[in-house]
């Protein structure tokens, strides 16, 4: 143990004497007697561990030959091929720490900065050399996928160290042009783009995007041809793209039917597909307009267009039909007028047997005309001008009636009004539509004649007092004549009942509300007087106002209105809005009984003015005297309505112009009694050399009325 601590002390001493030489030799003051320096430097600049990792205790010169150096603890460990290399080739100063840790800084940039300084985005510390498998999915706008993937650098980017990295085009025709000219077919007329039909993992095997690089998609039987059924002659551009270009022979050629003869559109499409050019279908309904519907869809083309004849085709039936029009005999279609449009009756589904659909006439049938026999109407096969109005077939049953006499009675022609199809007994008569006059309550189980008497079925009047004068004049509770009530019955009938009767006082211009629902009515209403009642309510209250003694309203000369203090809920109790007056009640005035300011009930020409009322509180006031300092009547200047006490005085020019009321009333005002002048020399001193008070508007400072010329602020 102690020799261990022996060995370490002696190196230790050892470590520091060599350093201490080392700085003696280095020091010229050393050498000439002036004493050692102050301070020793580490001449490999800041600490990276102990010296004896390196050197040894013998001599300075040279280190150990395996140095004890951790370089992990540098921040830079040294990795793969930098394991092998010398110190002294990357640190060329015995300042260990200004080595930089980038590639470039050591390493000459074969590539110009193309790329540029981190080259460990393709080299690593294994080995300088890459290949193109190391980079293939390094960060670029280039991707190495499918064959690219195999190829060496060179390949693209010819000279690794002069070669071009930076700029290079992505498009496959830069580096493809000769393959793309010596092509077979010829490509000078496809677009440069090679991807649209090369694939990065072969140049062969090439496939073209009909489509999507021409817009004319390969189906059916196109789809299987060669390229140059089409484009002969490796003739690329300009191919038309409708069926006629290609097709034009057939078309001519084509007899079953002649296309050509028969001008039928140069769209093959319209009956053939390039599945097969045979079994060809055409649309009749979408290129003719013409549905074949019925027995049409089964006829031979031939058989509507004779001699090939398929332009200007007609389409309505009777153009084909005209034959069968003629010939028909039940009924005669010539004789009786019949339309010549043959779809009213018949159907493409068969020409017999054929059905007239009355509902697509004028004349739709209804009710017991659907089992009438057609000549019962149609009467010596008139087919064309037969009335469609009730009254021209049912003129005898109209003239014929006595349950009203229909004519007497001056009943509308209008048969429809009462009578229907179904059932011509059992009419009904819809009063409201036809007359304006509804049919409700009682009226409704009235009979006709009850109302029209007579026969009376014209000018029949529809209020009530013309049918129900007898009830008016004769009744008594009220008497209807003698009140003078109004002849509108519906005021308080109704027509569920005529008893018993209620009166709605809302439609009048005085509704009832409050105590007023609850009144009788011969209350209001003295010996049956319902036409020429007030509407005010001092017109039936007047009574109460004149006896009313508290307070006395007739004396104290209170306004007619009853609503300003009353209601209708009830009489007692009333309240009166003393803002609704000129003189609001605020503060303690609230509060203080009508009596205090309306004395001996006096309420008309009371004074509005404080003074009035308050003329004690103001003569009584001593501090101060109101009376002897002429203070002005108005109490709101100093009072409020809030409490009389606690006056506040609004000093506000004299607290502007003197820096503040700070001091007593007394300062200014010596004589408390005398309010109305002020001694200003009580402050200010008189100044005889002061000439600025001398002669102005006849006023001399040395005078004591100052406030003459300083009433107003400012300096007078």
């Amino acid at each position: 143990m102690l020799v261990g601590v022996a060995l370490a002390v002696a190196v230790l001493l050892c470590s520091c004497l060599q350093m201490s030489a080392h700085a003696q030799a280095a020091d010229p003051a050393s050498q000439t007697g002036q004493g050692p320096r102050a301070k020793v430097t580490n001449p490999h600049g800041p600490t990276i561990g102990t010296c004896q990792n390196c050197h040894t205790y013998t001599s300075w010169k040279p280190i150990r030959s395996t140095p004890e150096f951790n370089h992990d603890q540098t921040g830079y460990p040294l990795r793969g091929m930098h394991q092998e290399v010398s110190c002294t080739r990357c640190h060329m100063s015995l300042v260990f720490k200004n080595v930089s840790t980038q590639c470039g800084d050591c390493h000459a940039d074969l590539h110009r900065g193309q790329f540029g300084n981190n080259c460990a985005s393709c080299h690593s510390v294994k080995g300088w050399q890459v290949s193109s498998r190391d980079i293939q999915n390094h960060q670029n706008r280039f991707p190495l996928v499918g064959a690219h993937a195999m190829l060496e650098c060179e390949a693209c980017h010819k000279g690794a160290a002069t070669g071009q990295f930076v700029g290079l085009s992505t498009e496959c025709y830069s580096c493809h042009q000769q393959d793309f000219k010596t092509a077979v077919p010829d490509h000078s007329s496809f677009p440069t783009g090679c991807q649209a039909c090369h694939s990065m993992d072969t140049w062969f095997g090439a496939k073209f995007d009909h489509l999507a690089v021409t817009g004319y998609a390969l189906t059916g039987m196109h789809a299987t041809l060669e390229c140059t059924a089409c484009h002969a002659n490796n003739r690329f551009k300009g191919t038309p793209a409708a069926c006629f270009g290609c097709h034009q022979t057939d078309f001519t050629q084509t007899n079953n039917p002649p296309h050509a003869q028969a001008a039928l559109p140069h769209d093959c499409g319209v009956c053939h597909s390039t599945t097969n050019w045979l079994n060809a279908r055409f649309d009749h309904t979408a290129f003719a307009g013409y549905p074949l519907t019925g027995m049409h869809a089964t006829l031979t083309c031939v058989q509507c267009h004779a001699n090939n004849q398929y332009v200007n085709t007609p389409t309505d039936c009777y153009s084909c039909h005209k034959p069968d029009f003629v010939a028909a005999t039940s009924p005669n279609h010539v004789t009786t007028g019949m339309p010549t449009n043959c779809a009213i009756c018949h159907t493409t589904s068969a020409w017999s047997p054929s059905s007239f659909d009355h509902s697509r006439t004028a004349f739709p049938l209804t009710g017991a005309h659907l089992s009438t026999a057609c000549g019962q109407c149609h009467i010596n096969n008139n087919y064309t001008s037969l009335p469609t109005d009730c009254y021209g077939c049912h003129k005898a049953d109209f003239t014929g009636t006595t349950n009203p006499a229909h004519v007497t009675a001056g009943f509308p022609t209008n048969c429809a009004i009462c009578h229907s199809t179904t059932n011509w007994q059992n009419a009904t008569f819809n009063h409201t539509t036809y007359t304006g006059y509804a049919l409700t309550g009682m009226h409704a189980t009235v009979p006709c004649a009850q109302c029209h008497t007579n026969g009376n079925y014209l000018n029949t009047p529809v209020d009530c007092y013309s049918c129900h004068k007898a009830d008016f004049t004769g009744t008594t509770n009220p008497n209807h004549v003698a009140s003078g009530l109004p002849t509108d019955c519906s005021i308080c009938h109704s027509t569920s009942g005529w008893n018993p009767s209620t009166f709605n006082h809302s439609n009048t211009t005085f509704p009832l509300t409050g105590a007023h629902t609850t009144v009788a009515c011969a209350l209001c209403h003295v010996h049956n007087n319902y036409t020429t009642l007030p509407t005010a309510c001092y017109g039936c209250h007047a009574t109460d106002y004149n006896n009313t003694n508290s307070p006395a309203h007739a004396a104290a000369g209170f306004p007619t209105d009853c609503t300003v203090c009353h209601t209708t809920t009830s009489w007692a109790g009333a309240v009166f809005d003393h803002s609704k007056t000129p003189f609001p009640l605020t503060g303690a005035h609230v509060n203080v009984a009508c009596t205090l300011c309306h004395i001996n009930n006096v309420f008309a020409g009371t004074p509005t003015d404080c003074y009035s009322c308050h003329k004690s509180d103001y003569n009584g006031t001593t501090n101060p005297n109101h009376t002897t300092a002429g203070f002005p009547t108005t109490c709101a200047t100093c009072h409020t309505t809030t409490a009389w006490t606690g006056a506040t005085f609004n000093h506000t020019w004299f607290s502007t112009n003197h820096g503040g009321a700070n001091g007593v009333c007394a300062t200014c005002h010596t004589n408390s009694a005398d309010y109305s002048v002020f001694t200003c020399t009580n402050c200010h001193a008189k100044t005889n050399t002061d000439n600025r008070h001398n002669g102005i508007r006849g006023y001399v400072y040395n005078s004591v009325n100052c406030y003459a010329c300083h009433k107003n602020g400012g300096g007078g």
